[in-house]
């Protein structure tokens, strides 16, 4: 690659453009064979990966499950992404948009599809009138941080993530401007839990649960190797809230789901009970876990 690169007036496709998902990133949407999801016995099924937009989702069915909500029972699918299972014609038709996770909510007589993963943390809190406040200005105050999770990871994930971590080389501007933003979203976060015990407000809600997994994993050391690089120890507020929310047992529970076996983390490919999770924390701690 070169610095000096120049657009073309048309731009075309050039499948050795390099990055470690060169192989399965692509133009066109669409499925690329035919996969049929397995479905399983409980009302939900989620079909995922443990990358922090799949957290979010174990983590609020874990919670839901811990507050007795005994309906949001679940089945936690492995979609891996590296293997391109995304473009399965299963996956496809569950969300078109090809990213996890996904979720078909079958607890009613027409089974429901939902994707992004905000949409997916709405329906659920909204079904089981959890970890979403009744109280108009609480509610809006949700919701305003749920969206701005969703709008902000992007620059974090995709753009700082992916031009620090995962690009075929280092390009000085790209990781300058993607440093800088990820480092105000981190004063936009530190300043707000500055004046609040959680980011909504006095109450745990899905505003942490959709935040916690980027922004908690960063301020904490484990997104991308660059704690140091961004120097995430500033802001102490951030840090505070994100060890809060690691002790809590569901958010241990819920983050292993649908993670590789082979990572340094304890890992749970698949989710069928909770038996399943009961054991996988039980297993022997390997070197470097966190």
């Amino acid at each position: 690659m070169s610095d000096d690169y120049m657009p073309p007036r048309v731009w075309t496709w050039d499948r050795e453009n390099g990055g470690e998902f060169a192989s399965i990133n692509r133009p066109i949407a669409g499925p690329t064979h035919e996969k049929t999801l397995p479905v399983g016995r409980h009302p939900f099924q989620l079909y995922s990966l443990a990358t922090p937009n799949g957290q979010k989702v174990t983590i609020l069915l874990e919670e839901l499950l811990a507050a007795g909500h005994e309906q949001a029972e679940y089945d936690a699918w492995l979609i891996n992404i590296r293997d391109g299972d995304q473009f399965g014609s299963g996956f496809v038709a569950v969300n078109p948009n090809s990213k996890i996770p996904a979720l078909v909510d079958r607890s009613g007589l027409t089974p429901i599809r939902v994707f992004e993963s905000g949409a997916i943390l709405l329906h659920l809190a909204q079904k089981f009138g959890a970890f979403l406040p009744d109280d108009p200005a609480a509610r809006a105050e949700t919701l305003s941080w749920l969206f701005w999770q969703m709008g902000s990871a992007p620059y974090l994930g995709g753009g700082f993530g992916h031009f620090y971590a995962y690009a075929p080389s280092k390009i000085e501007y790209a990781i300058d401007r993607f440093a800088m933003e990820t480092k105000r979203q981190l004063d936009v976060l530190d300043r707000r839990l500055a004046e609040a015990d959680y980011i909504a407000g006095d109450t745990y809600t899905i505003a942490d649960i959709a935040i916690w997994p980027w922004y908690g994993a960063l301020a904490r050391g484990h997104l991308y190797e660059a704690s140091e690089f961004l120097s995430v120890q500033e802001y102490r507020h951030v840090r505070r809230w994100a060890d809060r929310i690691a002790g809590r047992p569901a958010v241990q529970r819920g983050r292993i789901v649908n993670r590789l076996p082979g990572s340094s983390d304890r890992a749970l490919a698949e989710r069928h009970a909770a038996a399943d999770i009961d054991a996988a924390l039980s297993a022997p701690v390997t070197d470097g876990e966190v």
